[in-house]
């Protein structure tokens, strides 16, 4: 089943150290609300990498609290942000 594969995933790449708390609030907003994403916590979610941040999605959406949210939006939602965090992170700061 998949949910012991994206279990299994979370565990063996200890995705649920690697971020803040404040930071995976901002980003469950983000993508299962609604919201943004600061560029702190987009630093963090990078960090946490897109295997971690994939499985994450999905596991959340497999719990049963989130059974009437469409998965197809969520997906496309998480895949925005975690594309934009990686824009953001790898283009360079503007000079002060």
């Amino acid at each position: 089943m998949a949910t012991k594969e994206n279990d299994q995933i979370i565990k063996e790449n200890n995705c649920e150290t690697k971020m803040g708390l404040p930071c995976v609030i901002e980003a469950f907003t983000a993508i299962f609300k609604t919201g943004s994403i600061s560029n702190k916590c987009c630093s963090e979610l990078v960090v946490l990498g897109k295997v971690c941040h994939s499985a994450l999605v999905k596991r959340t959406l497999e719990n049963p609290l989130f059974k009437d949210l469409n998965p197809v939006i969520i997906i496309a939602k998480s895949i925005e942000i975690w594309n934009n965090c990686l824009a953001l992170i790898d283009s360079p700061s503007p000079s002060a």
